[in-house]
């Protein structure tokens, strides 16, 4: 990945976009946008911007001498935070996870989360990417 690609402009920024340190930026690129469904809007050299629905996401290629490390990176990284992602199709996704045999992290369940008397019930099912962050992915 050396040059700059612009494949779907981004017509509007989200206030919250994850930046992800990626231990192989092309493998995690497509793991994100073949397996997992992510559009590719533009990469330059060592970073990449996706989207899938409302959700924006970067992926940067880790590089030692980042400034804005706060210590080394050790898989599986992101340890103590997972991100819940609304995917447009989880049935589709759950299929191409199972065609890849791609490791589930928790199979595709039903949860039941209350905020206050109201409960709200979600499909998820639950993997890492390549470096290990935990995605939950939910309809």
């Amino acid at each position: 990945m050396t040059e700059n690609v612009s494949h779907v402009p981004v017509t509007e920024w989200a206030p919250l976009v994850p930046e992800l340190m990626a231990g192989d930026l092309t493998h995690s690129l497509d793991v994100y946008t073949r397996v997992f469904g992510f559009t590719l809007h533009y990469t330059r050299p060592g970073f990449a911007y996706l989207s899938l629905g409302r959700v924006q996401w970067m992926l940067e290629q880790a590089n030692p001498d980042k400034a804005w490390l706060t210590g080394p990176l050790e898989r599986p990284c992101g340890r103590g935070i997972n991100f819940q992602i609304v995917h447009p199709d989880l049935d589709a996704l759950h299929a191409r996870l199972l065609a890849e045999g791609y490791p589930l992290f928790a199979p595709l369940s039903t949860a039941t989360y209350m905020e206050g008397d109201t409960p709200h019930t979600q499909r998820q099912v639950l993997v890492q990417d390549p470096d290990g962050y935990l995605l939950r992915f939910t309809d």
